[in-house]
């Protein structure tokens, strides 16, 4: 997230003055949703559903209702004042040069680029990273509007090859091709139907391995389920039909593979979970033998075990077993019984997110209360030293092999820009390798602090407030609360240029690291999960009351923003407690906790909402869903519902069916829209132009919704 200024205060937003106005307060006329008489039965809990002829979306009757929907919203965000100075400024923060962290492969240096507003960042080749570097892939020039997307990439060992991974309007299915880096020209080779998984090449280039599901029905591409996954080996040059199936599981179709070949090529390491569950199995196949068996050495999901790398036949591997904030053991591959596992990194109160082998050094990422600290050891586990961090931020990167003498990483905060750094793995020490620079923002003119308070069970709960220095306590400020809280991601300080612009705004942004999230490991985790969900929706009201008692803003100012997961928990969180908000943006979300296994990937995250076979946990999502807690003589705020029309993840019917019952519920309350982008997923591969519109409807309509559209006063 994101900040900006030093230009005079009549010029933010290039509007001064004390009149504000708001967009037409007609009563809206929403677009007619016939309610069926369908009706579920869960355990005898006769549960209606009249709007289940909306997740038909290719129906005529689907297509007609969303485009008038579309046509509504569009009207409505397009006459709050001031909502086109808002884009101009939003484009102008976002025109800064974006670098990732560079990694060598052979004699090549790989990194991306943004130069600042192209919709999609430019992979670059160079043979030394302080040199200048040739162009090897320019997704901008695959498509007019920028919607086809690098997802993913892997490059052979020797850098000769560069497979990537493309996807088409926002959709979670991928299309593999092959490059050949000296002459950036493609190779015949074309693999389909892969989604969300990576691509590893054997130590040799002669191919890689890549993840598939079985092709869907033509008709049913963005919403069938996808089930057992399967992990192949592509031999350069051969058809897909010819590629060998390495590994799948047979026995349940809700189990996700991957596979990654050791920088030593020595080991295929096999990784697989059931669903999203935060535990897998481990198996390894030994690619030094012909026709070496895959065995498993941890056949059973009991923890994490993420395998970092290996130094001859010991892994070292970063786990929560028997430690719940992680640490790091070898395993032997001789020898793989636990009792024979030897502790190299003990945990320690920090949560250890991530570790990388390189440069003969273990490089530990860890979250200290939501912030990084990145401390190295020997792959023996002796301490050699920590990476200075400047404030509260996040660092990542650190890739590379075992044998390389330097490792780059980036650095951010909220009010610091992606800065990619070289770590000396001998010396210890960071150099500057780009700094990005932004147009008309100063650092220095904001704060940022983290507060801890109080949700509804006493749990104590860390939060960031980002706002400009000086900023009164007065319960005037228009805030946003950001939230995530679920499958064990951590929601941690970073740049974004859409929060800048809210910044510069004189807006006060906050995130809360609510539970559900891996802020602090396992635990962290677990009290946010199925039938404790509801500590998630409490946390994050607590996150409201806090920044209200503390007058931060007032009920008048506050609006809530959260996407995928976040847009549930935006959505159940304003059912609970509607007075506590202006405004309420649940962006892609999942809405109607009794269907989302039956679409896309779906199935999975029964490991963190449970399942309605349950009757404890029906009990428990009957509680708060969204879609089933809309309830009629409900003053809600204004609700600006967002999706995208190619979301195949979080299937855009549940954006649909809650908007309908919203606007059915309240028809002549506060403003209930729907944003639908076109030639748009969940959300990856966005191009920088619809992420610039979308976030300046988004911000017109919390403003409009405070009383403040038209831009601040001076």
């Amino acid at each position: 997230m994101k900040n900006f200024s030093t230009v005079s205060s009549l010029l933010v937003l290039g509007l001064a003055g004390t009149a504000l106005a708001t967009a037409p307060s007609a009563p809206l006329s929403y677009p007619l949703a016939e309610r069926g008489d369908h009706v579920d039965d869960y355990h005898g809990v006769k549960v209606p559903d009249p709007y289940r002829w909306l997740e038909d979306i290719d129906s005529p009757q689907t297509r007609s209702w969303v485009e008038a929907e579309s046509a509504l919203s569009s009207k409505y965000l397009a006459a709050i004042p001031g909502r086109d100075e808002i884009a101009r400024r939003l484009k102008q923060i976002w025109n800064f040069e974006r670098w990732s962290p560079p990694e060598k492969h052979g004699q090549y240096w790989f990194y991306t680029h943004n130069d600042g507003l192209q919709n999609q960042a430019v992979i670059f080749a160079t043979s030394d990273a302080d040199k200048p570097a040739h162009v090897l892939l320019d997704p901008n020039t695959l498509s007019k509007d920028g919607t086809i997307a690098l997802r993913e990439r892997a490059i052979s060992s020797d850098g000769r090859y560069f497979a990537y991974a493309l996807s088409d309007a926002g959709s979670d299915w991928q299309v593999w091709h092959v490059r050949e880096v000296s002459t950036g020209k493609d190779l015949p080779d074309e693999i389909r139907w892969s989604k969300a998984g990576g691509g590893s090449w054997r130590k040799d280039g002669s191919g890689f391995y890549y993840t598939a599901y079985e092709a869907p029905k033509a008709n049913e591409v963005l919403k069938a389920s996808n089930e057992y996954e399967k992990l192949y080996f592509h031999k350069l040059g051969s058809p897909q039909s010819q590629d060998t199936l390495v590994y799948t599981r047979t026995d349940d179709p809700q189990w996700f593979v991957s596979g990654v070949v050791t920088d030593d090529g020595r080991y295929l390491i096999i990784q697989a979970n059931h669903g999203d569950e935060v535990q897998n199995t481990v198996l390894v196949q030994d690619l030094t033998a012909a026709g070496a068996p895959i065995v498993p050495v941890i056949p059973t999901p009991t923890a994490v075990y993420n395998v970092i790398g290996n130094i001859g036949s010991r892994l070292f591997v970063q786990t929560d077993a028997g430690a719940p904030r992680y640490r790091v053991v070898a395993i032997d591959l001789a020898q793989p019984d636990p009792r024979s596992w030897r502790t190299i990194v003990p945990e320690q109160r920090d949560t250890l997110e991530a570790v990388t082998l390189v440069g003969g050094q273990l490089v530990g990422s860890y979250l200290k209360d939501a912030h990084s600290a990145v401390r190295l050891f020997s792959p023996d586990g002796q301490p050699s030293g920590e990476v200075p961090l400047d404030g509260l931020g996040t660092a990542a990167g650190f890739q590379g092999r075992i044998e390389d003498p330097d490792t780059y990483y980036t650095y951010s905060s909220f009010t610091t820009p992606p800065t990619v750094y070289r770590l000396g793995l001998k010396s210890g020490k960071s150099a500057l390798w780009r700094q990005p620079k932004l147009a008309g923002f100063s650092a220095s003119e904001y704060e940022t602090r983290q507060v801890f308070y109080a949700s509804k069970d006493g749990t104590h709960v860390p939060m960031f407030i980002v706002a400009r220095k000086g900023t009164k306590l007065d319960g005037s400020n228009p805030t946003i609360l950001y939230g995530y809280g679920g499958f064990n991601i951590a929601e941690e300080p970073g740049f974004s240029p859409s929060v800048a612009g809210w910044l510069e705004m004189n807006g006060v942004f906050a995130l809360a690291n609510i539970r559900g999230g891996g802020e602090y490991g396992r635990a962290w985790h677990e009290a946010g999960m199925k039938t404790h969900k509801q500590n998630v929706f409490d946390d994050f009201a607590a996150a409201a009351e806090y920044l209200i008692a503390q007058k931060w803003t007032s009920a008048q100012r506050l609006a809530i923003r959260g996407g995928s997961n976040g847009g549930l928990l935006v959505g159940a969180t304003v059912e609970q407690h509607p007075e506590l908000f202006a405004a309420a943006v649940p962006q892609v979300g999942v809405m109607d906790m009794l269907r989302f296994r039956d679409f896309t990937v779906g199935k999975g995250w029964e490991s963190d909402y449970g399942s309605v076979d349950n009757t404890d946990e029906l009990a428990a999502m009957l509680r708060y869903s969204p879609l089933q807690n809309v309830k009629p003589n409900v003053k809600y705020p204004p609700i600006l519902v967002t999706t995208g029309d190619h979301d195949d993840r979080v299937f855009p019917a549940h954006s649909f069916k809650f908007t309908a019952a919203m606007q059915h519920a309240d028809p002549h309350g506060n403003p209930i829209l729907m944003r639908i982008e076109t030639r748009a997923g969940h959300g990856s591969g966005k191009p920088t132009s619809k992420q610039i519109d979308e976030m300046a409807d988004i911000y017109a309509f919390i403003r409009n919704a405070m009383g403040l559209a038209g831009g601040p006063s001076s």
